[in-house]
């Protein structure tokens, strides 16, 4: 078949299909279920063993992050990263196809996708479409948990793909960099809770919701038509660029979306709206209700 550059942020349902039929996952190639549901709506991990795509591992961003932060899933140290993904059987020299079994298509997957970029590691894309289209298309599933022979990964965190709060409140000022916010507008607006916290944004910040990138099917939309919509945003490309949301998850989107396009170095507000809402001052978080209150 032909071989899929491993730099390519995405690989079709097709690609991966035959790669499971001709026996190529393994050491060389990594298959992750990186789903994550709402406790009360869903349970990724039972799902998995139910049903995933042959030779797939269960990627668990509830244990592969700093669970001393109080915010949702921060990214780990550079030695639990390494530790968790070689016991996942990943090392250095794995191309890694990450998947989950969103109702969108994909939610979670452009996060781990990120965390292994993060962590120095390039030979890792997103299954276009998700675990929904890999279904519809009639590919294999199983309920057979594979073990994978765990390998040796080595982590270095690129500090460039990451950004801290007080870098966020630097640039408010500074202007040095875009700021790109993917969540659903009424919460970037501040019109609606953003799941229990009050909501807004952060000043100079643009709105663009993470699923504007999506198609109806759950497939990332044409290059032509995300830079499209990074032009009507006039979110320049050429300039730097940092990517926000409520827990530094759908902000991956933004990151992916802009990989696709060729910029590689979108960096993600790790913290996010979770971490700036408790710790920035009042004057630091845009409104309309508020506003519209005064």
């Amino acid at each position: 078949m032909a071989r899929q550059g491993l730099s390519r942020a995405l690989v079709t349902a097709s690609w991966l299909a035959e790669a499971v039929r001709a026996g190529r996952v393994g050491a060389g190639l990594r298959v992750l279920d990186a789903s994550w549901y709402p406790p009360k709506e869903r349970n990724a991990r039972q799902e998995f063993k139910e049903r995933h795509i042959p030779g797939a591992s269960f990627f668990d961003i509830e244990e592969c992050r700093d669970k001393s932060s109080p915010y949702d899933f921060m990214l780990p140290s550079e030695s639990h990263f390494a530790d968790y993904v070689g016991g996942l059987g990943v090392s250095n020299d794995t191309h890694v196809v990450v998947y989950d079994g969103d109702e969108l298509g994909t939610f979670y997957a452009p996060r781990a996708w990120w965390m292994f970029r993060a962590f120095g590691h390039k030979e890792v894309s997103v299954l276009n479409g998700g675990f929904k289209n890999w279904v519809k298309e009639g590919y294999p599933v199983t309920a057979e948990v594979t073990q994978p022979t765990p390998a040796v990964f080595k982590a270095r965190l690129n500090r460039a793909l990451v950004k801290t709060f007080e870098e966020m409140v630097q640039n408010v000022s500074s202007l040095k960099f875009q700021v790109v916010d993917s969540r659903p507008e009424g919460r970037f607006r501040g019109t609606e809770l953003d799941q229990g916290l009050e909501s807004g944004h952060i000043p100079g910040a643009v709105n663009i919701p993470f699923h504007s990138f999506l198609s109806e099917t759950g497939h990332e939309k044409s290059i032509e038509e995300i830079q499209e919509i990074f032009r009507e945003k006039k979110v320049d490309l050429s300039k730097p660029l940092t990517a926000t949301c409520r827990k530094g998850v759908t902000a991956c989107q933004i990151a992916l979306a802009a990989f696709l396009c060729g910029k590689r170095d979108v960096a993600v507000y790790d913290g996010s709206w979770s971490e700036w809402f408790h710790r920035a001052p009042p004057h630091y978080k845009v409104s309309e209700l508020k506003r519209s209150k005064a």
